[in-house]
């Protein structure tokens, strides 16, 4: 996949907590996009652990680890509805042609967001393959007969999900910058021992 030129990489992202799966999705869409833009937000399918707050300064942490130029938390895109973010990123820029990220496990739900055929107007659709999610050509026709312009991104995202860390906590699910502040504060029951 060839970005375009002054194309921006949109990645909002639940981060409940982020994973080695964020951070190694992060890292590669810097190989291949001039800008790459995340943000933690409120998913209105899922129920978060912890409070939106606390996820952003995760998400921060994470950022500050892979500390590249080309990346940049934009906090103030966030919004539980995927319309709202590209309006504000239109509004931040815009001349910019725009990439929406998301995991092959996301790939379904598209023609049932909000305001579909506008985001797909205004976006490409750039998705990442994600380990045991396939995805189906029924599924990207669904995205393309809505107006939907899809992108394939040439990686693969290490299993490593949000969801598995809640279900059972374990340190090497996540990275190690991060782990001080779980133990601190005794999130997802991560305890501090010390």
């Amino acid at each position: 996949m060839k970005a375009k030129i002054n194309s921006i990489a949109l990645f909002g992202t639940s981060a409940d907590p982020p994973t080695l799966g964020h951070e190694a999705l992060l890292s590669e869409l810097t190989k291949i996009f001039p800008k790459v833009i995340t943000w933690a937000s409120d998913n209105p399918d899922k129920k978060h652990q912890i409070p939106l707050q606390k996820r952003t300064q995760l998400l921060r942490i994470l950022v500050k680890k892979i500390s590249h130029p080309k990346l940049e938390l934009v906090q103030e895109l966030s919004s539980p509805r995927t319309i709202i973010t590209i309006k504000k990123a239109l509004q931040l820029w815009p001349d910019a042609n725009f990439s929406f990220v998301i995991g092959s496990d996301l790939a379904v739900q598209i023609p049932k967001w909000l305001n579909a055929k506008s985001i797909l107007d205004n976006a490409r659709i750039a998705i990442a393959m994600r380990d045991g999610w396939p995805i189906s050509e029924n599924q990207l026709e669904k995205i393309e007969k809505l107006g939907g312009e899809i992108d394939l991104l040439p990686f693969t995202i290490p299993e490593s999900s949000s969801s598995k860390f809640r279900e059972k906590p374990q340190k090497i699910l996540v990275p190690q910058e991060l782990v001080p502040l779980l133990l601190e504060e005794n999130l997802y029951g991560l305890a501090d021992s010390r």
